[in-house]
């Protein structure tokens, strides 16, 4: 007898080839007896679970993640108060299964361990119950582990990876936690945010530029480190610097400049940084006892160029903990999977592109201006005509209205949960 799970009981190859062959032979016999025969090929039984369509599906699946619904929104809140119930009736009916971590499974294999990821995929809705539990790793379950990987924030490379593994074996309990924890953050963030606003998601390393409700730019983000974490905050947008100065905050000043020194004393020169007295007179890097106990009581200040901490933008905006968005030389930082690098400021991915946007109502700062006066290398500090609301929020977990629920590591541990923990 059959296995009604297994999706094809011989290989998709062989059976193009006999089905070409097929269809050949009848074509001599005229159009409809063709047609005919194309019309059996295609309802076989035998077809099975394959899909020539379903390569381009599984680019969809993972496209459906993005969604142009804001992260703090009504519809958000409703959206996860959904996911809520349903999590709630997965973990009532014992939750999904654990997938061991014993094999690097991609596209093409077959092993025992693909039926429980199927299994698992299907009780997490990224995977179609028809697609059934056999053991080969095909397309559909391919698919699946992209769509499962976008919505939590990883490469949706279609391998089963430490990180994707991870992020399979946690709970279906404690993502309902997490789901509801979440909520209360949301529902914290419910009242009018502004016509036109940023939102920084520190756990996304993701920053949104929202307009009239709707989502018009998605950058990535690099924000703080564990041991130096971006804080939550609101404030308002209200200056951009083009070819900013830099000036090091007094943490890296002690943590890493300092620490630089001693090693290189040539380090502040070959990086355009000088200091200055608090009467602003320059002194002389050799002036300074670099390996006394306290670091000296300096302005350390950065010039503008290619090699500035800043690059080509300083966007400022008022707040307690000194802290502001920027470019970055580093572009290459914005394609690691770990984004959690910096100071407490935000790094920006395509800077340029929130610069146009938030001097859209600036006069004479259109987008040729704005690349004009970067290539002039001048220090220009330009007041937005309007300030823009700006919110550094913590969600490390959202859905939207197709029912994609999003995860996110819990990078500064204020879940509540060591699971959700960024390891």
């Amino acid at each position: 007898m059959s296995n009604p799970t297994r999706p094809y009981s011989i290989s998709r190859r062989r059976f193009i080839g006999r089905a070409a062959a097929l269809a050949a032979t009848t074509v001599a016999a005229g159009p409809a007896l063709a047609q005919t025969a194309i019309e059996e090929i295609i309802n076989s039984p035998r077809r099975g679970a394959w899909d020539d369509q379903f390569d381009a599906k599984s680019s969809r699946s993972v496209a459906a993640t993005v969604t142009r619904h804001p992260i703090a929104s009504a519809d958000t809140i409703a959206f996860v108060e959904r996911a809520i119930f349903d999590y709630q009736n997965l973990v009532a009916q014992g939750g999904w299964p654990f997938v061991p971590p014993t094999k690097k499974l991609r596209m093409g294999v077959s092993e025992p361990e693909v039926q429980i990821l199927r299994q698992r995929l299907i009780a997490s809705g990224d995977l179609v119950r028809s697609a059934g539990l056999s053991n080969a790793f095909d397309s559909y379950v391919d698919g699946a582990v992209k769509k499962f990987q976008a919505r939590h924030g990883l490469p949706p490379d279609g391998v089963m990876g430490n990180y994707t593994y991870q992020a399979l074996n946690v709970s279906a309990d404690v993502r309902l936690g997490q789901l509801e924890t979440n909520l209360v953050r949301l529902r914290s963030m419910s009242g009018f945010l502004g016509d036109r606003y940023v939102m920084v998601n520190i756990p996304a390393a993701q920053i949104e530029a929202v307009e009239n409700g709707s989502v018009v730019l998605r950058h990535t983000a690099i924000v703080g480190k564990i041991d130096r974490q971006t804080p939550i905050l609101n404030s308002k947008i209200h200056e951009i610097i083009l070819n900013p100065y830099w000036t090091s905050p007094r943490s890296i000043i002690e943590k890493d400049i300092v620490p630089l020194m001693r090693k290189d004393p040539t380090y502040l020169a070959r990086n355009n940084i000088r200091l200055f007295d608090n009467q602003g007179n320059e002194v002389p890097p050799e002036m300074v006892d670099w390996h006394a106990e306290k670091a000296p009581d300096l302005m350390f200040r950065q010039d503008p160029g290619k090699g500035n901490a800043m690059s080509s933008t300083k966007i400022n905006f008022h707040n307690p903990h000194a802290v502001y968005m920027h470019d970055t030389p580093q572009q290459g930082v914005f394609n690691k999977l770990m984004r959690f690098e910096s100071s407490g400021c935000v790094r920006v991915q395509n800077v340029r592109d929130l610069n146009t946007w938030l001097l859209r109502d600036t006069p004479g700062w259109n987008r040729q201006a704005i690349e004009a006066t970067i290539a002039s290398g001048e220090n220009t500090e330009i007041a937005l005509s309007t300030p823009v609301p700006v919110y550094f929020v913590y969600f490390s977990a959202w859905a939207s209205g197709d029912g994609v629920v999003q995860f996110r590591d819990d990078v500064y541990q204020r879940d509540g949960v060591e699971e959700l923990a960024l390891r």
